[in-house]
């Protein structure tokens, strides 16, 4: 099992045997199919030069779904297209960033508690995680 650590948390990859019920438990069985959606769209807005599709790592924190993250490369450059910030980030940050942004997306457009949730529980572990701060500033 990998794992993604902080001073005080460490999310860890969903088994592949949990990984049906992943999504439906991260956006709901009723936006399952638009929140991944959105994640995969975000991440080739987020990073175009980098990004090119493939497998993604699902992550949970305390037993509950935190984020996807690709697979496909450990750095991304992100451009800067959606917020106008430009960094390299990690696979785990540059999903967490894209994993927000779906997030905030789908709650404007839905106004869920539980999409709501969500997305408070994953910028309360991106406050904590060593990358932080490329991650606020990336989604700000």
């Amino acid at each position: 099992m990998s794992t993604v650590e902080t001073s005080r948390q460490t999310a860890t990859i969903v088994p592949d045997e949990c990984r049906l019920e992943f999504l439906p438990t991260l956006f709901g069985r009723s936006r399952l199919i638009i929140g991944e959606n959105a994640v995969y769209s975000v991440m080739e807005r987020l990073s175009p030069l980098d990004y090119r599709g493939g497998f993604w790592d699902f992550y949970e924190y305390d037993g509950q779904p935190l984020f996807l993250a690709p697979k496909s490369s450990s750095r991304f450059r992100i451009t800067g297209e959606i917020t106008g910030f430009r960094g390299d980030v990690s696979a785990e940050a540059a999903g967490i960033i894209a994993t927000l942004f779906a997030f905030s997306h789908l709650c404007c457009r839905y106004q869920s508690d539980y999409l709501a949730e969500g997305y408070d529980r994953l910028c309360a572990y991106a406050a904590e995680y060593p990358e932080a701060s490329g991650i606020f500033q990336a989604i700000d």
